[in-house]
């Protein structure tokens, strides 16, 4: 989110973000001639470990993931298995026409605006 939006007291990461999202870009590019195939996967909020540091950290943990979850469009986190899902796909040798993609695993976060 924080390539695509802008989020206050966020400048650093988000610019770090946004290069993530440009450098498979003009990698697929320079590799075309190769046949290499550049790709991205850029996840939302994720169910990791670190999440459920952060959750743990408050002092009403299942309020606050409600409220995280409540967020997604989809009405829950992004799985760690739909992540590497994505990534398997893309590495798929059978794919060979996917290049300078970057595919969104975020439960349509980036791209939907819904009312819950």
């Amino acid at each position: 989110m924080v390539a695509s939006f802008g989020f206050p007291r966020r400048s650093i990461y988000s610019a770090s973000k946004g290069a993530i999202l440009a450098l498979p870009l003009a990698m697929a590019a320079d590799f075309l001639k190769e046949n290499i195939r550049v790709n991205c996967v850029n996840p939302g909020t994720t169910d990791t470990p670190w999440i459920g540091r952060l959750m743990s950290q408050s002092q009403d943990p299942s309020k606050e993931r409600a409220a995280l979850e409540a967020r997604q469009p989809i009405g829950r986190l992004v799985s760690a298995d739909e992540v590497a899902n994505a990534i398997i796909y893309l590495a798929n040798p059978e794919q060979g026409s996917t290049t300078g993609t970057v595919l969104a695993v975020d439960g349509g976060l980036h791209s939907l605006h819904v009312q819950r």
